[in-house]
């Protein structure tokens, strides 16, 4: 038999484990809901699986969308070749980023949009997602545009913003974003900008939760 003692020292360890934020930990936000939103660690793992696409330069990801790296930001001639209309700059500024900007596009009837950024970790990307995803949904409202959203390799910085916008306002979950893109570029977000996304995945079902209780109280 289980020792009184025994009983409530497992008691008290599990109280804390419940009580004791991860973001490595599967969560599930709404008990109504199949959807579980994947911790951080899981989302990760998506990317072991590899990529559907080989890395190259530059690669359509949605209608009229590009993710690229720093060569395909600095090719001026293949840009208009393309017809590029847009371009989202996630590593705007000079040192170790991309040195574009208004001026670099001048006379090339070029919206620019860019974002300081530097792709570590603990830097705090989310603060451009709502602006970045405004710019992207901005560009494409014409269906005549293209975008090339990069950064140094494409891979990281620009592939996080993309992914936001498809959040923001395709409303996928992460991991249909991440899926989406992944298939059509071989992208790789750092494990602080991946913490963030899952952020915003969790603002976003809490979000949810509260409105269908606003709905139920009133019904």
């Amino acid at each position: 038999l289980m020792s009184t003692e025994l009983k409530r020292k497992m008691k008290s360890n599990a109280s804390k484990q419940s009580t004791t934020k991860n973001p490595y930990k599967a969560v599930q936000c709404d008990p109504d809901s199949e959807y579980i939103t994947p911790g951080v660690f899981e989302l990760e793992k998506l990317f072991w699986r590899g990529s559907g696409a080989a890395y190259t330069h530059v690669n359509e990801v949605w209608p009229s969308v590009y993710i690229g790296d720093e060569k395909t930001a600095l090719e001026r001639h293949n840009l208009e070749k393309t017809g590029i209309t847009h371009t989202l700059n996630a590593a705007e500024g000079k040192w170790n980023n991309v040195a574009t900007g208004p001026d670099y596009y001048h006379g090339m009837n070029i919206d620019y949009y860019g974002v300081e950024a530097e792709d570590i970790p603990t830097f705090n990307l989310s603060q451009f997602f709502y602006p970045a995803a405004q710019f992207i949904d901005h560009a494409l409202s014409k269906p005549e545009s293209k975008l090339l959203v990069h950064c140094v390799m494409g891979r990281s910085r620009s592939a996080t913003l993309f992914l936001a916008y498809l959040m923001i306002y395709k409303n996928m979950t992460v991991v249909e974003a991440i899926e989406h893109v992944k298939e059509r570029r071989c992208i790789l977000p750092n494990r602080g900008f991946l913490k963030q996304l899952w952020i915003k995945t969790m603002s976003v079902l809490q979000k949810s939760i509260e409105e269908q209780d606003e709905r139920r109280l009133t019904n």
